[in-house]
């Protein structure tokens, strides 16, 4: 049985890889995947040796020996702690999407793209790039995806063009995501289970991360899809909010907050989110009352927001297909990681340490072990390697492995655009063909992936 389960979800993988010449919507293939993986899981319970308990991130040696409706009732508890750590991102990307359309509705990134007054094609890479990186960091690189993407279509109207900024951004935001407890899903799940600490995982990882998204940039300016100047078009005469500036800091605080609320009060980022979504929705409905709420009224338009509540048409533009992808992925993934079979993966690679390069110590795991987890986590999401390390790795807190591992499975996933949770936010914005991001920006993720790797090692035998 789970060697079905496992052919459902390469299947799966490949059906959503090939969304463009199927012409089938990656999410299809995704909820099909998950439903297909769980049903076999259910049906065939009593045939698996071997679970992983979610909960206490542990296996359980002892399935085998439990009886069919203990088996059945772990089985519903394990889908349904998934389901709820799935559906506290999903609602935590549902937050950060309506607050990012309510600052659109009040044209709030006109604000941004007046500041950036080059037409230069590299010198725009650049911005966006340290933005990027730089925003990952505090409110997390799936937002800062989001928020950045969101503003590029302001500004870039040429969609081939915008595709070649975006795929920069991804590489950017997973490597500003690593070297912050809060910049990614893993790092987090690492700094909360005391393996490492705030100021160690800066000290090791700015510089690999920096680089990570430096050196990609750099090579990317000499790419002839960032030649010349772009055709960036006059929104002068356009209506304009009076509030757009306001709403911008006003949303993207918002954001910013999010961390701060979690770190304060020790609850789940989404928590945060619906506060500060809450906030800016207020904010919006009183904003969208005011008669002189815009400065050049165009009447046919300004009644069409009048009958409109701001939060309501916000959600109206938000990409549901996204969110239903992301269901279907996160929970298929998990069917995997309940089964074991990703521990399996992560005993081989341990046992294979001394035939794969130099330990980083006596006992330890290789270097070339951690970066072909970095290489998985393009393949295979991220959250679960992680989730395998912290099981199978029983390193001290801030020891250099978790940093690496930290590191790895951050920026790893930039090599493919379905490897983390910026690339498929991006993917589902812009359309973007997996195999036209494979072709002209995994090499790129790669280059700074190595990079970064070789930068970290150096850090690490200074430090």
């Amino acid at each position: 049985m789970e060697a079905a389960i496992i052919l459902v979800f390469i299947m799966g993988y490949l059906a959503i890889t090939l969304e463009h010449s199927i012409k089938i919507d990656k999410l299809i293939p995704a909820l099909v995947m998950m439903a297909i993986c769980w049903a076999c899981i259910a049906l065939g319970i009593d045939s698996f040796s071997q679970w992983f308990d979610s909960g206490k991130h542990a296996l359980l040696d002892n399935f085998g020996l439990l009886e069919h409706e203990e088996k059945m009732h772990l089985m519903e508890e394990t889908l349904l702690h998934h389901l709820g750590k799935t559906s506290e991102i999903l609602v935590f990307l549902l937050g950060a999407m309506t607050i990012v359309e309510i600052i659109d509705y009040f044209d709030g990134f006109s604000t941004i793209k007046g500041f950036i007054k080059t037409k230069k094609k590299t010198k725009i890479l650049w911005i966006f790039s340290i933005l990027a990186f730089i925003l990952s960091a505090i409110i997390d690189n799936l937002t800062a995806t989001i928020v950045l993407i969101s503003i590029l279509q302001k500004i870039v109207k040429d969609r081939n063009t915008r595709i070649w900024f975006a795929g920069l951004i991804i590489i950017a935001a997973n490597a500003g995501g690593a070297w912050s407890p809060i910049g990614d899903v893993t790092t987090t799940m690492l700094w909360i289970g005391n393996k490492v600490s705030t100021g160690k995982l800066i000290m090791y990882l700015l510089i690999p991360s920096f680089l990570c998204m430096a050196v990609p940039s750099f090579i990317a300016t000499f790419l002839p899809a960032f030649k010349g100047d772009l055709d960036i078009e006059d929104t002068e005469e356009k209506k304009k909010s009076k509030f757009s500036s306001t709403m911008l800091y006003l949303g993207l605080g918002a954001i910013v907050f999010v961390p701060i609320f979690k770190t304060a009060t020790h609850l789940p980022p989404y928590v945060g989110m619906m506060l500060s979504l809450g906030i800016v929705a207020t904010f919006a409905e009183i904003y969208s009352n005011s008669k002189f709420s815009m400065t050049e009224v165009d009447s046919a338009e300004s009644d069409a927001h009048a009958h409109h509540s701001p939060v309501h048409h916000s959600l109206s533009k938000i990409e549901l297909p996204s969110i239903l992808f992301f269901l279907g992925i996160l929970m298929a993934v998990a069917a995997m990681e309940s089964l074991g079979i990703l521990f399996g993966a992560a005993d081989w690679l341990r046992a294979e340490t001394p035939q794969l390069g130099t330990e980083l110590v006596e006992g330890g795991v290789s270097d070339l072990v951690v970066m072909f987890l970095g290489i998985g986590s393009a393949v295979i999401d991220n959250v679960p390697l992680v989730a395998a390390s912290l099981g199978m790795f029983s390193e001290p807190l801030d020891h250099q492995l978790w940093h690496f591992i930290a590191f790895s499975a951050g920026t790893g996933g930039s090599m493919l655009i379905i490897g983390s949770a910026a690339g498929v936010v991006a993917m589902g914005m812009e359309k973007i063909d997996f195999f036209w991001y494979l072709r002209k920006i995994s090499w790129l993720a790669l280059v700074g992936f190595v990079v970064g790797s070789i930068a970290f090692m150096v850090v690490r035998s200074v430090v």
